[in-house]
């Protein structure tokens, strides 16, 4: 490591080759975090920090996986054990017994939480300025806002404090704020991430989103926290796992042929047509579209129904603690009251609508490029006037959720007076792989670029890697899957080939589940296990990959994998509340060995 540790990007690839060529530790890292935090000051970016103790502590016993020693940021309304959850209101903090499930899935990879930052009180808003907590500012200018509600996340991931950040999208809120700040903003499509553990602001569309500087980064840890949950009544089961995807030839471009708006910003529109034109000369065809649908379905979520789940959320609270909530937050959710069960319907009927208009849309596009935000605000600007200019931000943003969409926001840029700009691709459900791909060729488009606020320039880090199109994909196996074992046949069938035979990286358990027929194992990464599991490493084209995914029975699915020499593969994992019961066969270190044993 030639650079001093205290000018270090936080970006994952960076501190995965420092670790890995041993010049720092996850302590080191750790460490230099909170002396970061403590130049800068811990308000208003930070609620509650984790003690410095135990995250030294976390950091010296964190699991070898993917994100080993990876320190990150939780948006505080989602749980995380050991910090009070708040919502940015005091009075209406708890603590939580046990962290979101995305949480648990991104520690057990190894990653390591440093507190819970600042929003927008109960995730209302896109500015960063209705918290009592004080107001974070753009990392590039104190006198504009960060964006919001996920403000502080932001500007933690943007000011290299961390690597990665979790924040939650319902209007915008994981894009708005990326735009703002020169981050990337991944907005999964709405249950591609478990919501277990976030306290909802619209429950039918929240999203719990990520922050990084890289796509890269972005894309890793939603491949770790993407996963269906039983516990989540919104969780979904993607018809495919998370990945990079390559684009496919031809791909066409949507970009508005009227509506779109900048407020007088001359410079953001100038910047937008300038992203239009890079992803024109790179291939792509530009396909003008009628916005008006989704321009419609924007003004829904505030204007229609959608706006009493908010009341719905935190009614009880809102009723007893009319005083607790900021101004403008409790008006928006105290005026929620009136709107009655036929209004619901309506704006249910309306959304149908707008939906079935924008499908004439998607068939002249693959992907939607817009703006990330019209413009942006000082905060004395959106203190005076803060429905309207707050209602401006969401434009572009608001009707993604409603729509079942999905979306990336990259940044696009720089004004002549230092304020970054942001453009976000959006796609259909369950295409943010494809996204990805899309997103950070349009990143690394701009000349010069430098990660957030930090000074270490994107060019230094690595492009995403995706499949070509026709691919194959390597697949892991642990039991019923393996050669001369019952469903062998399932892989065969689709002219997959074997491989080779290895072990897990350690972390994981194994059981033998109760009831399964033909009899089945269940993997488990826990973090704390020894266990390194005997696999087969099968691979098959894309297309017999999906229909072998869509036989996977529950509890059973395929998720990421870390294998014994630290590669990451696709393979079966088992939900965790299914191994309740079951028998722990983790000592016998693979599904043959269990069968064989003495009876």
């Amino acid at each position: 490591m030639s650079a001093p540790i205290s000018s270090l990007s936080f970006d994952v690839e960076t501190l995965t080759e420092a670790y890995a060529s041993g010049t720092l530790t996850p302590s080191d890292v750790i460490a230099e975090v909170y002396r970061r935090i403590g130049e800068r000051g811990e308000k208003p970016v930070w609620i509650s920090l984790m003690p410095l103790e135990q995250a030294l502590a976390k950091a010296a016993s964190a699991p070898k996986g993917p994100l080993h020693g990876i320190p990150f940021a939780v948006k505080d309304n989602i749980d995380v054990a050991g910090l009070p959850t708040t919502c940015a209101c005091p009075d209406y903090a708890y603590a939580p017994e046990r962290s979101a499930t995305a949480v648990e899935k991104l520690e057990a990879a190894g990653a390591i939480v440093i507190g819970k930052t600042n929003l927008d009180q109960f995730a209302t808003g896109l500015v960063g300025t209705r918290s009592p907590y004080g107001i974070p500012s753009s990392v590039f200018d104190a006198d504009y806002i960060s964006g919001g509600s996920s403000s502080g996340s932001a500007v933690a991931v943007a000011g290299g404090l961390v690597s990665f950040a979790l924040g939650t999208d319902t209007a915008g809120s994981g894009r708005v704020p990326a735009g703002f700040n020169n981050i990337v903003g991944l907005k999964p499509t709405k249950g591609f991430i478990s919501a277990r553990g976030l306290v909802p602001a619209c429950r039918t569309q929240d999203t719990i989103s990520i922050f990084a500087l890289t796509v890269g980064d972005a894309a890793k840890v939603m491949s770790l926290a993407a996963s269906f949950d039983a516990g989540d009544a919104y969780s979904r089961r993607s018809p495919r796992p998370f990945s990079v995807e390559a684009a496919a030839p031809g791909l066409r471009i949507g970009v508005p042929k009227a509506g779109l708006e900048f407020f007088g910003d001359v410079d953001a529109e100038r910047l937008y047509r300038a992203s239009v034109e890079r992803m024109a000369e790179a291939g792509a065809s530009i396909v003008e579209i009628d916005f008006t649908p989704f321009q419609k379905a924007a003004s829904l979520l505030y204007a229609g129904p959608w706006v009493a789940e908010r009341l719905a959320a935190i009614r009880a609270f809102a009723e007893t603690h009319p005083d607790s909530l900021n101004d403008v937050v409790g008006g928006i959710i105290r005026g929620s009251a009136k709107l009655s069960a036929v209004d619901t319907f309506d704006g249910f009927y309306r959304l149908a609508e707008l939906v079935r208009e924008a499908d004439a849309q998607w068939k002249a596009m693959d992907v939607l490029l817009l703006p990330t935000s019209g413009t942006t605000y000082k905060i004395s600007e959106v203190l005076a006037d803060p429905v309207r200019l707050n209602s401006n931000l969401g434009l572009y943003t608001n009707f993604v959720n409603l729509m079942d969409l999905s979306a990336l926001a990259v940044p696009a840029g720089f004004r002549p007076n230092g304020l970054p700009f942001g453009v976000t691709l959006i796609g259909q459900a369950f295409e943010d792989g494809k996204l990805a791909t899309l997103g950070d060729r349009l990143h690394r488009s701009l000349d010069g670029l430098k990660l957030g606020a930090t000074a270490k320039p994107l060019a230094e880090t690595a492009p995403v890697v995706s499949s070509p199109a026709g691919g194959r994909v390597a697949v892991a196996v642990v039991g019923a899957h393996l050669s001369g074992q019952p469903l062998n046949s399932q892989l065969r069938e689709r002219n997959a080939r074997l491989i080779k035979t290895t072990r897990t990286g350690p972390g994981y358990r194994f059981y033998a589940l109760a009831g399964t027929v033909p009899a089945k194992p269940g993997l488990v990464f826990d973090g704390t296990s020894a266990g390194n599991i005997e696999v087969e490493i099968w691979e098959l084209d894309e297309a017999g990959f999906g229909s072998f995914v869509a036989l996977i029975p529950q509890p059973l699915g395929i998720g990421t994998l870390t294998l014994a020499d630290g590669s990451l593969v696709k393979g079966f994992l088992c939900e965790a509340y299914a191994v309740a019961g079951a028998t722990d066969i983790t000592d016998f270190g693979g599904w043959r060995a269990w069968l064989g044993r003495p009876k």
